[in-house]
């Protein structure tokens, strides 16, 4: 069941309780506080996997029969223990699991597990961080309302292996009080709060890939007050819109007051980028589950078998069946399973629940009804996708001056586009210069004459067009995906229509990534030798790849993904992969009111 509380009109009413952990995540940050409990995203890291280690032996619950449920009522007698005890306070709003309960002289000691070390105070003294203190605070208090006499409490840190006492006092619960209330007043607000700023404390959180923290604010103030006010003339400023108005201005003023010369930024930290992707292509394939082992046998024999750890997706072509206990671990482990016709067409996806991300969909529907916000985004991804085409060119080709002076043209074009007609019409003319100077990228071999004369599809004429296809139906397959995880809708895009069951919004976020994915990878394919004409499958259907020529595109298919690239704005460097979730994420912040503008990926 999801924790995370359902508001209408701010009410706190409707709040239910609170989990104590995320009390100490709102004392911690508490914009970490509002995406685990309000949007309900958490993001695995290695200090959590740790903690959790930690709390392996407090973890299983003592069985709370009835001698213990009245040796608790009547305080534990010296020595007594229990274990993981789960409580619940209507009265405080709150719900938690207690680690310890420990039987004392004089009353019941609380004692909580936490993986780091305590903090020293000015006389080197060992004494309990402020979220800990307050975290052990709460369960007493929780105790209370039980009835139990709680005379202390600690903090057992594993990395000391000590406890640390914490001091029981009026003081104390009367902080533990406030928090709640005021954890709950921004639960309530539908507002993510800011995030910190050059804080050393952004370093260990697992939250930082969702979080972005420097970006975010960088993103925020991106544009002067000034100039957001010449953007909201395209329908920011509706009386329907003043909550995002009053978001963005917010952000920018924090930012402002946040303090002097421009963010230390540290690229993301990637999520699972390390594991393996799964290519089953032989007709009548089965995947299925042994142990923590995904297997996949072809007519009962087993051909390959991976820990389902190391497994980061999994592609099913054509025939492929997947047993149900192997759909579950998928979904267990977070393993995305894609389906592709035997031509390579993107069918769809299996994923586990999507990112609660509530507030970012609400933005997204909201705002992609206003004409002036969908032309302000994909200008900004159609002067992208041009300049990128632009560059492609110039690496690649050999094409006179005119040329890139036109795709320049173009490029700055978009800007002034009044309309999304004039703007789609400005993309064509571009699009249809960039494929007619195609050729110029390829190198002509003498073992093969392919017969290129521009882009077509329906059905793919040439082998080059079904290299492009391929590779922009795979980038559309992994946008969808970078949709779902970072929580926005995939099919509600802000240029193409949402029709016809396809992913609108990743066709949309694509376009950017289209010259520098697949059109590389189509041609790095050509030039280096790596397929020739016995890799093609030719019919009346059209043009496609076979086995053996699929195998060797998802080799450079994958190799291009893992690229790495400078950013254009921040100039750290990260892979294409995990580019296409920073840019996802870009455009998740700015339909939440946490970014001035969406900026298009460029490179050099």
């Amino acid at each position: 069941m999801s924790e995370s509380p359902l508001r209408a009109n701010g009410s706190l009413e409707t709040q239910p309780p609170m989990p104590v952990r995320r009390l100490h995540n709102f004392i911690y940050c508490p914009r970490l506080f509002y995406f685990q409990w309000v949007e309900n995203i958490f993001q695995e890291n290695a200090d959590t996997v740790a903690g959790s280690h930690v709390h392996r032996n407090v973890d299983a619950p003592s069985r709370l029969d009835d001698d213990k449920a009245k040796a608790l009522a009547e305080n534990l007698p010296e020595g007594a223990k229990i274990r993981s005890l789960r409580l619940e306070s209507e009265a405080l709003g709150l719900i938690g699991v207690v680690d310890i309960i420990e039987g004392g002289p004089d009353g019941a000691e609380v004692i909580d597990y936490k993986k780091g070390s305590a903090r020293r105070n000015s006389e080197g003294e060992r004494e309990a961080k402020e979220p800990d203190a307050i975290q052990v605070a709460a369960h007493a208090l929780l105790l209370r309302e039980q009835g139990v006499n709680v005379a202390r409490g600690a903090i057992y840190y594993a990395a000391d292996k000590r406890r640390v006492p914490v001091e029981f006092n009026e003081a104390l619960f009367a902080r533990v009080r406030s928090t709640i209330e005021e954890a709950r007043a921004v639960a309530a607000s539908g507002k993510c709060p800011p995030p910190l700023r050059n804080d050393a404390r952004c370093l260990y959180c697992s939250a930082y890939p969702v979080c972005l923290p420097n970006e975010t604010l960088w993103w925020s103030r991106r544009c002067k007050p000034a100039e957001t006010e010449a953007q909201m003339q395209f329908g920011f400023v509706r009386q329907t819109e003043d909550q995002l108005r009053d978001r963005i201005l917010d952000a920018l003023d924090f930012a402002a007051e946040s303090g002097k010369g421009p963010p230390t930024l540290e690229p993301p930290r990637p999520e699972r980028d390390d594991g393996e992707v799964l290519v089953v292509q032989t007709p009548g394939a089965q995947i299925g589950q042994r142990g923590d082992q995904l297997v996949v046998s072809v007519k009962g024999e087993e051909v390959r078998k991976l820990p389902g750890q190391q497994v980061r997706a999994i592609y099913c072509y054509g025939a492929v069946q997947i047993t149900a206990q192997a759909i579950e671990t998928c979904l267990d482990l977070g393993i995305d399973v894609s389906y592709f016709s035997p031509a390579g067409r993107f069918i769809g996806l299996l994923r586990g629940l999507p990112a609660s991300g509530v507030d970012a969909r609400r933005g997204q529907y909201r705002l992609f009804e206003l004409p002036g916000v969908r032309l302000q985004l994909a200008r900004e991804v159609i002067r992208a996708k041009i300049h990128n085409q632009r560059v492609m060119l110039m690496r690649n080709g050999d094409v006179p001056d005119r040329v890139l002076k036109l795709m320049a043209h173009f490029r700055d074009a978009t800007g002034s586009a009044r309309d999304m007609a004039e703007l789609l019409g400005i993309e064509g003319n571009a699009a249809a210069l960039y494929f007619e100077q195609f050729e110029s990228m390829l190198k002509q071999r003498e073992d093969w004459k392919f017969d290129w004369r521009g882009r077509n599809r329906r059905p793919l004429r040439d082998p080059v067009n079904a290299l492009l296809s391929l590779g922009y139906s795979m980038l559309a397959k992994e946008l969808t995906g970078v949709c779902h995880a970072v929580g926005l809708d995939p099919f509600l895009g802000f240029m193409h229509q949402p029709r016809y069951g396809r992913p609108a919004l990743a066709l949309d976020l694509m376009e950017e990534f289209r010259p520098l994915t697949a059109d590389s990878v189509a041609i790095s394919l050509v030039n280096r030798g790596e397929l020739g004409p016995e890799d093609f499958i030719r019919s009346a259907n059209g043009t496609f790849l076979n086995d053996e020529g699929r195998k060797r595109f998802w080799e450079t298919w994958f190799r291009r993904l893992d690229t790495e690239v400078s950013h254009p704005e921040f100039e750290y460097k990260m892979a294409y992969r995990r580019m296409l979730e920073v840019q996802a994420r870009q455009l998740w912040r700015f339909i939440r009111g946490e970014a001035a503008a969406y900026h298009g990926f460029t490179t050099r």
